[in-house]
């Protein structure tokens, strides 16, 4: 994947130390975001898909959107998702226990055409297969340049997602790359295309990981989503 790696090397009980000192943790998201973060594993194929358990949010999106970046930003670590400059280099779906409540999944992303076809079409394969398999998966986090909005590219994972019943939602990206411009015409692009989409949750969320926009109300999202599965207190 462009710019980013996930890929971790090491015991599975290797712990991310909290940031509480983040003043955009609050409430239900101080308790999930803030506590422990866990690697768990890492799997490269749908045999080392680790024992459902924990409620799933998985994060996807094409390659170079600045998914690891987020994730980052979201749980306030600068290394839970590693940063590559290598392109395609995010070849596994990496599972992180938050706080013993959650358990936030990173895909491989997608759409980059230097990577070897044979390497696609593993990473397709396995992907698909976890979205189409995972009881434990509740919600994707459908990551989407705010510059760009959707893209062709992106339309064949919505439809998956709809077609296996798995709810998701648009999170956009890059915000503080994107012009005024842009940003305006955001609601026209994509909240009719999303009302088309069964699966697709109504309210789009606009995110950076570099200004810290959007960080705040995700994590409070995540964390109510995360209360109506009964996973916080």
């Amino acid at each position: 994947m462009v710019g980013e790696m996930t890929e971790r090397v090491g015991p599975s009980a290797e712990i991310f130390q909290p940031r509480a000192d983040d003043p955009g943790f609050a409430g239900g998201a101080r308790r999930l975001f803030a506590g422990e973060a866990r690697f768990i594993t890492g799997a490269s194929r749908p045999a080392m898909l680790p024992p459902e358990g924990l409620p799933e949010i998985a994060f996807v999106g094409r390659s170079n959107v600045g998914k690891s970046s987020l994730v980052n930003a979201l749980t306030g670590r600068r290394m839970l998702a590693r940063i590559s400059n290598t392109p395609g280099r995010t070849r596994q779906i990496n599972f992180f226990d938050l706080s013993g409540r959650l358990m936030l999944v990173d895909l491989p992303g997608y759409g980059y055409a230097g990577a070897p076809k044979s390497a696609v079409k593993i990473w397709t394969g396995l992907v698909r297969h976890y979205l189409h398999t995972r009881a434990a998966l509740r919600r994707v986090c459908l990551l989407i340049d705010a510059r760009h909005c959707i893209k062709d590219i992106d339309r064949p994972l919505m439809a998956l997602l709809d077609a296996a019943g798995v709810s998701y939602q648009v999170i956009l990206t890059k915000a503080d790359k994107a012009n005024r411009g842009e940003l305006a015409a955001i609601p026209a692009k994509i909240g009719g295309e999303l009302a088309e989409h069964a699966a697709a949750h109504p309210e789009v969320l606009l995110t950076s990981a570099v200004d810290r926009r959007g960080i705040t109300e995700l994590r409070e999202a995540l964390a109510d989503f995360a209360l109506q599965l009964g996973q916080t207190r």
